[in-house]
């Protein structure tokens, strides 16, 4: 009797602890979304998840999906994240496509939040200071904390009694060590203003990097990994024994790789030299830089991968251009983090572009066979959006897709903070 008395206890227990968990990723043009069902760390269910795209340009696409039922899809205009985020809340509770009575039924909302800086170190509940300090970072990542904080703003105007609590994309990069994030200026610009390589994606990086080295029966702890996040904004990571190394992304969102609208790694002349010549403000330098750069800039065409892919396709020699500058330099980072950390055992693509192009897999699948990779390209061929090994059996450096879950992670330390 004593041990149904205490199955019954746990069984209540486990009840009074569901967390019904929203979660809001917001970047620079797009808001991805999951409803999670939160029993505890291991035992969670999906109980609906969407993204709305190319925010701010003409035409938008969200697609909201249920388990079990039929993707819903709407194609119109969405101004801001704003609007975005009420569309959102709408789908949730709507008569035929919602999966909620009302959202009083929401528990908790956790945020992706780009930039932490050195205020964070850790996801933490969201208070004033905490917006503050949010606010703060937003001038190191001009496209993305303002974006978050505007979800956040929206999520205490529909429901301000709901705890929020903020994941911070830096955390998981914090590993890295001083001779990989110090910048080559006087010491006192870091001491005074904490001007370092942060780097980015770091709640995708920590979970892809994990779940690939589950995938490939590597041990995740003995284990050189590099993780490439490519998207509208891209990354890549260098992952030793568990730990991050070293990535690409920098003090602020546009280092490294040529992304959507950013110009990736710049020669700092430049920089002086467009402001010198065309008598530029800082402000109109840095809308350069962050809005109007990268695949825009450079092909004339588009920010969007897909577009600029259909162009190529059609000859469009600017296109061409822009996938070549983008696939060269992930090239570039992958041969040098694996010199950096003295070999690697597995390659992660996650993210839009890396989980959904198959053609930029390929490219750097084949001009690493040096290190070891036996490339598989029927396996590779027409994968997208699942996760899978890319590499034949006896491949000494695996290569891996890993459809990115930082959803379930922002879900995970959201429960465990509002549960404490």
């Amino acid at each position: 009797m004593l041990r149904i008395y205490f199955l019954l206890f746990l069984r209540f227990n486990e009840i009074l602890i569901d967390m019904i968990i929203l979660v809001l990723n917001c970047g620079s043009s797009s808001i991805k979304y999951q409803v999670l069902d939160m029993k505890s760390e291991s035992e969670h269910s999906l109980l609906a998840k969407g993204l709305v795209e190319r925010i701010g340009m003409e035409e938008g696409d969200t697609t909201h999906s249920v388990p079990g039922k039929d993707k819903h899809k709407t194609h119109k205009k969405v101004t801001d994240h704003t609007e975005g985020i009420k569309d959102v809340l709408g789908l949730l509770t709507d008569s035929e496509y919602g999966i909620l009575r009302s959202l009083d039924e929401i528990d908790a909302v956790g945020h992706r939040v780009v930039h932490g800086g050195e205020y964070f170190t850790q996801s933490c509940i969201i208070d004033q200071r905490v917006k503050e300090g949010i606010d703060k970072c937003s001038v190191l990542a001009p496209l993305h904390n303002p974006a978050g904080l505007l979800g956040i703003r929206a999520v205490e105007n529909t429901l301000p009694k709901v705890p929020q609590v903020a994941v911070f994309d830096t955390s998981f990069l914090q590993t890295i060590p001083a001779h990989a994030y110090t910048y080559g200026l006087p010491y006192e610009y870091y001491e005074k203003d904490k001007i370092r390589r942060y780097g980015f994606h770091g709640t995708s990086h920590r979970y892809v990097s994990k779940v690939g080295a589950e995938l490939a029966g590597i041990d995740y702890h003995d284990s050189n990994i590099i993780t490439c996040h490519l998207g509208n904004g891209s990354s890549v990571t260098a992952v030793k024994n568990g730990r991050a190394v070293d990535t690409s992304l920098g003090m602020t969102t546009i280092d490294g790789l040529i992304m959507g609208t950013r110009c990736g790694a710049l020669d700092p002349g430049v920089v002086t030299y467009l402001m010198k010549k065309y008598n530029l403000s800082v402000d109109e330098l840095d809308k350069i830089l962050t809005k109007q750069s990268g695949f825009l800039g450079v092909s004339g065409v588009s920010s969007d991968m897909r577009d600029l892919e259909e162009a190529a396709s059609r000859g469009d020699k600017r296109a061409q251009l822009t996938l070549e500058i983008f696939r060269y330099g992930l090239l570039k980072f992958v041969g040098a983090f694996s010199a950096a950390m003295g070999g690697v055992d597995l390659i992660v693509f996650t993210g839009g572009i890396g989980e959904n192009d198959p053609a930029t897999r390929a490219y750097i699948g084949e001009k690493c066979g040096y290190l070891g990779i036996d490339f598989d390209s029927d396996i590779n061929n027409g994968l997208r959006g699942k996760s899978a090994i890319l590499t034949k059996k006896d491949s000494k450096v695996k290569v891996a897709v890993v459809t990115t879950n930082e959803e379930l992670v922002i879900a995970t330390d959201t429960m465990k903070l509002v549960k404490m």
